[in-house]
């Protein structure tokens, strides 16, 4: 959607559509209980077959190729872990919080300690001045410009699709994970020890049980897989051409909801494995609408069927999309911003 009067208008008008969506907001137990048992069933069961190909002697390129799938599922497992943290998936605070932290194990990410940083970015994203808090890096033009060659070079490195989409996930979960940051609060900090020492013991159960190596060669690709179509989810929800960014003195989080956050259509497969995040809009405009609901709550909206919409093949041209341009409140390219004569520490800049 871009920024038009029509939006302005829908923003302005929202107490009616916005006070309708409420009604997807309820919770069913039925078909949390289904989403699990249809996301842990098969997890394991991939676990299993690909334990069995190892002990057979079997070639590793099968374990790989059921890590595919297995990756998949442990995507749509960090979704139900997603609406517990925002406690919309179970019907109390206290289950949401035990199945967080249960599958925060097998994702190998700390419920109250991603929770806590999630909330940060609900209520921060699309706010200039309020950046970094559990978002994608995004610097403006004139910040990457003006900034130290350390800060343009670690921007570029962090930017850099194989550095974000590659690396970034193992980093991710397997390192960056397992500290809490300076200043976090008991939940937080105690999420993390849990978190941590809930891992030690499956590593040493699965080192007497199977042996640690074929442990590392199961996990890992499975993290990996999962980890990059998780990272690329993330990125594409908040990064793309005409993406809202504003001061925060002219924040609105409605309008942020609507034109800082995408509609990525994804096939039905897709979808489903993705538990309708890429209807993010939707999301953001009201966070405690299940993943189950959050497609009828898109469909349903006409503020929200507005938003023009990301297609997989459109959505990765996003990729070359770097820094924010404040003159003309889109995502630009580094080439982009080279075009503009006051931005010559772009050509300057380390190369990466």
């Amino acid at each position: 959607m871009s920024r038009s009067a029509g939006v302005v208008e829908t923003v302005s008008a929202r107490s009616d559509w916005y006070a309708e969506m409420a009604r997807f907001e309820k919770r069913s137990l039925p078909v949390a209980v289904k989403q699990i048992v249809t996301t842990l069933v098969p997890y394991f069961l991939l676990w299993a077959a690909m334990i069995a190909v190892m002990r057979s002697g079997g070639p590793y390129w099968i374990v790989l190729l059921l890590a595919l799938p297995a990756g998949l599922f442990l995507v749509r497992l960090f979704i139900l872990f997603h609406d517990c943290a925002h406690g919309s998936f179970l019907a109390t605070r206290r289950a949401n919080a035990v199945f967080g932290h249960v599958a925060g194990v097998l994702a190998f990410t700390p419920f109250e300690k991603w929770r806590a940083s999630h909330w940060r970015h609900h209520a921060t994203f699309g706010a200039l001045d309020r950046r970094n808090q559990g978002d994608v890096w995004t610097l403006t033009r004139k910040e990457f410009a003006e900034g130290p060659r350390g800060r343009r070079l670690a921007y570029r490195l962090y930017r850099n699709p194989i550095m974000m989409f590659v690396v970034g996930p193992l980093f991710s979960f397997i390192f960056y994970q397992r500290f809490y940051l300076k200043g976090a609060g008991k939940p937080e900090r105690r999420s993390v020890y849990v978190t941590n020492l809930s891992l030690l013991a499956i590593v040493l159960l699965a080192t007497l049980g199977i042996g640690f190596r074929t442990y590392v060669l199961i996990q890992l690709p499975i993290l990996w897989f999962g980890g990059m179509l998780g990272f690329w989810l993330f990125y594409i929800q908040h990064q793309f051409r005409d993406v809202y960014w504003s001061r925060h003195t002219a924040w609105d989080r409605i309008r942020a909801s609507l034109e800082g956050s995408s509609t990525y259509l994804l096939p039905p497969l897709l979808r489903w494995f993705t538990g309708n995040i890429g209807f993010h809009s939707a999301h953001h405009v009201r966070p405690l609408i299940p993943n189950y609901r959050l497609r009828k709550a898109h469909e349903s909206t006409p503020a929200l069927r507005e938003v023009k919409p990301l297609k997989i093949r459109t959505s990765l041209r996003s990729l070359r999309l770097r820094v924010w341009d404040e003159e003309t409140g889109k995502l630009i390219s580094y080439r982009e911003a080279r075009g503009n004569p006051t931005v010559e520490a772009l050509r300057s800049g380390p190369s990466v």
